[in-house]
């Protein structure tokens, strides 16, 4: 049987707190993406590097739901999210363990 499905809203940011909201169903790969300036756009431009909240969401359709929401936010209500549950902005990707690697992530459970 294939593992469950789990999509992730996440929030990234940069060492000056500029703030990048998304949903992925891959949270390690796109954080790699993301730190290491693979994907072209706003988070490159502004070396959105630091993975600094996630939630997980079994059904596609709430997460996408919870990530406009927070998109829709003010500035300060998403700075008060990632402060209630990460106060010192620690990158939560190093939770991860080891760098990505594709061919190790591919089939992985977490």
């Amino acid at each position: 049987m294939p593992p469950e499905q789990r999509y992730y809203v996440y929030i990234m940011a940069s060492r000056s707190l500029t703030l990048y909201t998304g949903m992925t169903n891959n949270i390690r790969r796109r954080s790699y993406e993301q730190r290491h300036g693979l994907v072209e756009g706003f988070t490159k431009k502004y070396r959105i590097e630091r993975l600094v909240y996630y939630e997980v969401f079994k059904y596609v359709n709430n997460a996408i739901a919870r990530e406009k929401q927070i998109k829709s936010w003010t500035r300060a209500k998403r700075l008060t999210l990632i402060a209630s549950l990460n106060p010192t902005w620690r990158d939560l990707a190093e939770d991860f363990g080891s760098e990505y690697k594709p061919e190790r992530i591919l089939n992985c459970e977490f």
